[in-house]
């Protein structure tokens, strides 16, 4: 798990029939002091986040499985929970 920040969304006309209900969306690694990283991917949204938002992520397989409620799913990130706020002891 780590946590991100959307930086955009992705919109395809042609994908996964998998994917077709989901959303796509861009997102950068954050670092402890809640600084981008420059680490971006693609990651599924299921929880409707949006782009601003810092977000939790799964990035292995079978939690996104678990996740999407697919048996086998196209896909190994996902966006899990919308972050309020963290704070990390140093």
């Amino acid at each position: 798990m780590f946590l991100a920040r959307v930086i955009g969304e992705v919109v395809s006309t042609i994908e996964h029939p998998s994917l077709r209900t989901r959303t796509l969306l861009i997102i950068d690694r954050l670092d402890l002091n809640d600084a981008g990283t420059g680490n971006t991917q693609i990651a599924v949204d299921s929880v409707s986040a949006g782009v601003g938002d810092t977000v939790l992520v799964v990035d292995e397989g079978g939690s996104a499985a678990l996740v999407t409620g697919l048996s086998d799913p196209p896909i190994r990130t996902v966006i899990v929970g919308v972050v309020d706020h963290f704070d990390v002891e140093v």
